[in-house]
């Protein structure tokens, strides 16, 4: 800050003269400047208003003399001293309004970078950063070619998890140019883009959902336990949470812009992370007023899955739907409105204001809520969720990578419907009624190739309507999603034909038994819900008025367009740029830059229009007058050409030169001399002449006027066009979810087919039996190596609650943990399992406590996070559950490791009532639990041959073996176990002896 002093000469000075301060008056117009004087002068502030022709003065007598000191400090603005140009001084503002986020500022046909920004993020894209001299002193600065938006914003959202503030450009009308001191365009932020809030951009990831979760937790005031935060033990406090804290209810609500679902639910903090993996958010928003204590918590379990938070201040008004209203495509219904819990409608509110903030004004329609409750899907921690490699492997990755149980069920042809199949993966159902509807759709699928393999044709055709019908909702929808949408709703229209035909001919040409009537039945009712009426009228109305070949050669230009900047860009790159500046070019952009036009053609009339010349009577009548105008055109070309004796003579029209007539060789410009020797040329050479002709000048403009005639009437009949499908959201966003359910049945009948699957049998019993089960990835990968799986029976439930499993290392034991839980999720998903025969009993929750793996980070030892696992499950699972556990107890001694295996089984047994496969190696174990009358040992073998070979026997039997054979597995890896002067086996024999002393 400093001060501002002035010392005065005697002669009038003009209130111009006088420096300016920017304190604002509350009744003064934006226009007016404010010069503050000490109230003791006895001065009155006087105003000077812009545009007005009087200049308002002061006498100098009127002023102290000497040196004064200004009342007020003037603070420091960029109004003081030198200033940067306007549009770096929007570029600063806007960084200072929107400091948490990368601005990129649109300047023409680039996208720009400035100050900080610049210099952080330009290497980071791979862009120059140049220094831009202004008079304030030069400014770091880099940018790229608009069309690459998407490009930069993939490495700086996606890769780099930052947020991004789009400032656009807005044409000033003519007093907004002359306050920006000329700019044609001022430029205002737009949306700020986050990893929770894509909507369209190229680079989302088309099979998988982009879920922002927002999460509403009661401060420890309303906890009923609320000193029990600060008790946790230090080394243990990250992410730690007392028991009693566990079952505090939290409201979780999360939504994806780029289809506008919309889901509450309310759950557990005890349950928060396994929520969170199924969800799978890109970003979790959370109240800045949360508690300290509460948020430690909540943070520590968020980020041992890596998520990225955002915190954002909650809305201020009741808990209510009515705040969601304006942002929905429907009212919330009456009777749901009272099923929504505080903490439900505090996390929507929560996640609807955020959404609001980041989209800057922008439209959008959500779809009407959807209240999901722990009761209706299985549950499945997230321990589970990776150790199962349900979604990914357990390398990490991303989302349906292969050797993951959704890459090995995704036969599915749509997007939408690969998005559709990771949520019931995610979330296997509970109810019967579902499950069976599912089944049966997949099993007349499998029994008619011919009928599933027609519906996949039409599935290929169709596209992503339910991220299309979304853009339209936003404003953001152009011709080519409406061709999409075109071809989707006929798409749609020929699947509901098919079913019905199919479904006619078959009662009609076939005796069907009544459980192949049912099948037909839940295909039936699938096919019911598609709405067609309304969305084949807008589909006729999109055929009449779009021009494909209109939107095809508006693409040409654009990429002709785009080609010019590329060209620009590399000429900076050749003068200024290093090699490595130059090697960045893609391939792409060098290809454009072959399809350059050349000179002579650039002169030429591109008249591309995306509709139909009948789309409406005004653009028709419209049309009609433009063609007759060009028939003017053609006219005056021929007469000028034969009054001036100049066959080359061309009307023109070219942004620098204007409208003009065009001649070229040496005759022919001679002639045209001879001819209109006092027509004004604009441009000419030894073989060319271009001049000003005054009849050509006012049909000319004409046809331009003709020409924003048509364009604003193309835009007011496609605003029309969008208008209607936002009519038909509803019923678009239906028929596309008939559509992924169809898609996922063509998919699970395909993979049953193809890996013979059969259809389990599910009950509400507590059984689980399994004929020649299988695991449905390790079988694909022995496969592909050329080698067989061998397949195993399991029959867990009432009779036998509990396999203890024994047998030597790598002979299958954790395989075949893993295979039966998968199945059971498989099963109720609503797909065919891999086995021979299956009947399984709902599973409400999958616990698996199986591998290794420790978190350093957080002072968690392998031993550590094993136990604490055991735990969870030991304290959640019910006689619904299905338990897998692996060598519970490794990591300490023997005693206490066989001490916690038996304490477990005991807990399992007596309180859990689960069905549970346990394997160890702890082979006492099977003595200490032979009064266990529900508990059967079970185990796979090593069968030795000649010469100290061996092979493992994968097959479970009956039985306890008690040699694990981990030697010649060590052996088998090439472990060097014998030193020469130590006897083979004496190592053994005395370990042995000191055992049988002990």
């Amino acid at each position: 800050m400093r001060n501002v002093a002035f010392s005065a000469t005697r002669k009038r000075v003009a209130w111009k003269d006088l420096n300016r301060c920017p304190y604002s008056l509350a009744d003064t117009r934006p226009n007016a400047y404010l010069y503050h004087h000490r109230s003791s002068w006895g001065i009155a502030p006087k105003i000077q208003y812009c545009g007005a022709k009087s200049r308002a003065t002061i006498s100098l007598d009127d002023l102290p003399q000497n040196t004064f000191t200004a009342d007020h400090i003037i603070p420091e603005t960029e109004n003081v001293g030198p200033a940067y140009p306007t549009v770096v001084q929007q570029a600063r503002n806007n960084m200072r309004k929107f400091d948490k986020c990368v601005l990129l500022t649109r300047v023409g046909s680039f996208y720009e970078l400035y100050f900080e920004h610049a210099e952080k993020y330009g290497p980071l894209l791979n862009i120059k950063v140049a220094q831009k001299k202004t008079a304030a002193g030069s400014v770091p600065m880099a940018g790229f070619p608009f069309y690459q938006l998407d490009r930069f914003l993939k490495i700086l959202v996606q890769d780099l998890n930052e947020f991004v503030a789009i400032s656009e450009e807005f044409a000033n009308d003519a007093s907004g140019t002359i306050k920006s001191g000329g700019l044609l365009f001022d430029r205002r932020v737009t949306r700020t883009i986050t990893p929770g809030t894509l909507i369209d951009e190229k680079f989302m990831d088309p099979y998988d959902n982009n879920f922002l979760l927002a999460l509403h937790a009661p401060g420890l005031s309303n906890s009923p336990y609320p000193s029990e935060i600060e008790t946790i033990p230090a080394e243990l406090a990250k992410g730690s949470i007392p028991p009693s804290l566990m079952s505090t209810s939290i409201g979780l609500a999360w939504l994806d812009l780029s289809t506008g679902s919309f889901s509450t639910q309310i759950t557990t903090i005890g349950s928060l992370a396994s929520a969170a993996a199924r969800i799978g958010p890109r970003e979790i928003v959370l109240g800045d007023d949360l508690e300290d204590g509460m948020k430690q918590s909540i943070m520590g379990i968020l980020e041992q899955q890596r998520h990225l938070v955002t915190y954002h201040s909650a809305p201020v008004h009741p808990l209510s739907t009515s705040f969601w209203t304006p942002m929905l495509e429907a009212e919330v219904p009456m009777e749901m409105q009272s099923t929504f819990t505080n903490e439900e409608l505090a996390a929507g509110s929560l996640l609807l204001a955020y959404v609001k903030e980041r989209l800057q004004g922008s439209g959008i329609k959500l779809q009407p809520p959807v209240r999901r409750q722990d009761k209706e899907t299985m549950s499945i921690d997230k321990n589970s969720m990776r150790a199962l490699e349900i979604l990914k492997t357990s390398k990490g990755g991303k989302d349906g990578d292969k050797g993951s149980l959704l890459h090995t069920m995704r036969r599915t042809v749509t997007k939408s419907g690969a998005r559709l199949l990771r949520e019931w993966i995610a979330s296997p159902s509970m109810s019967l009624q579902v499950i069976n509807a599912r089944l049966d759709i997949v099993t007349l699928f499998l029994r008619d190739r011919a009928l599933r393999e027609d519906i996949t044709s039409l599935l290929r055709r169709s596209y992503d309507s339910e991220r299309l019908v979304q853009k339209f909702s936003m404003g953001r929808g152009d011709a080519d999603d409406l061709i999409s949408l075109l071809r989707t709703i006929e798409a749609t229209s020929e699947i509901a034909s098919l079913l019905e035909t199919h479904s006619t001919f078959s009662e009609a040409g076939y005796k069907t038994d009544s459980l192949d009537r049912k099948h037909r039945q839940s295909l039936q009712n699938l096919s019911c819900r598609l709405w067609l009426e309304e969305p084949k009228a807008l589909a006729a109305r999109i055929a009449d008025a779009i021009d494909e070949d209109g939107v095809t050669e508006s693409h040409r230009i654009e990429e002709t367009k785009n080609a010019d900047i590329v060209s620009m860009a590399q000429g900076v790159l050749q003068k200024e740029g290093s090699s490595d500046d130059q090697a960045a070019m893609t391939r792409l952009s060098r290809s454009k830059v072959k399809q350059k036009p050349s000179t002579d053609q650039e002169w030429e009339e591109e008249d591309v229009w995306v509709l139909r010349k009948n789309a409406s009577p005004i653009l028709e009548s419209l049309h009609e007058a433009l063609d007759g105008m060009r028939q003017d055109k053609a006219s005056l070309t021929s007469r000028l050409s034969e009054n001036m004796n100049t066959p080359s003579l061309t009307l023109r029209c070219t942004p620098g030169l204007g409208h003009h007539c065009h001649v070229k060789g040496l005759r022919d410009v001679a002639a045209s001399l001879k001819k209109y020797v006092a027509a004004r040329d604009v441009k000419s050479t030894k073989s060319t002449r271009s001049f000003h002709d005054s009849e050509w000048s006012s049909l000319g403009s004409k046809i331009d006027q003709a020409k924003l005639r048509i364009k604003a009437e193309e835009q007011r009949v496609f605003q029309l066009l969008r208008e209607q499908v936002v009519v038909n959201l509803v019923k678009l966003r239906r028929n596309a979810a008939v559509l992924d359910e169809l898609d996922i049945g063509c998919s699970f009948a395909t993979s049953a087919e193809e890996q013979g699957f059969v259809r389990p049998v599910l009950d509400s019993s507590l059984d689980h039996k399994i004929i020649g089960g299988r695991h449905p990835t390790v079988k694909l990968g022995l496969e592909e190596q050329g080698r067989a799986f061998v397949s195993n029976d399991c029959s867990v439930g009432v009779e036998e609650r509990i396999w203890l499993i024994t047998g030597p290392n790598m002979a299958g034991k954790s395989t075949f943990l893993r295979q039966n839980a998968l199945i059971c999720v498989l099963a109720q998903v609503g797909s065919f399992v891999p086995a021979e025969h299956a009947e399984i009993g709902l599973v409400d929750q999958i616990f698996t406590r199986v591998g290794s793996a420790d978190d350093l980070f957080r002072d968690q030892s392998t031993f550590m996070v094993e136990m604490m696992e055991t735990a969870a499950i030991l304290n959640q699972a019910t006689a619904q559950s299905f338990v897998i556990m692996d060598e519970i107890g490794r990591g300490t001694t023997p005693e206490d490791g066989i001490a916690m295996g038996f304490a477990c089984l005991h807990h399992l047994y007596y309180r859990n009532l689960c069905r549970t496969l346990f394997a160890t190696h702890f082979h006492a174990l099977a003595d200490m639990t032979k009064e266990f009358e529900h508990l059967a040992c079970y185990c796979t073998d090593v069968v030795e041959g000649s010469e100290g070979s061996f092979s493992f026997v994968h097959r479970l039997r009956k039985g306890v073996n008690r040699s694990s054979h981990a030697l010649k597995v060590a052996r088998l890896a090439g472990m060097i176990l014998w030193a020469p002067a130590i006897p083979n086996g004496w190592i053994l024999t005395v370990f042995r002896n000191s055992r049988s002393s002990d």
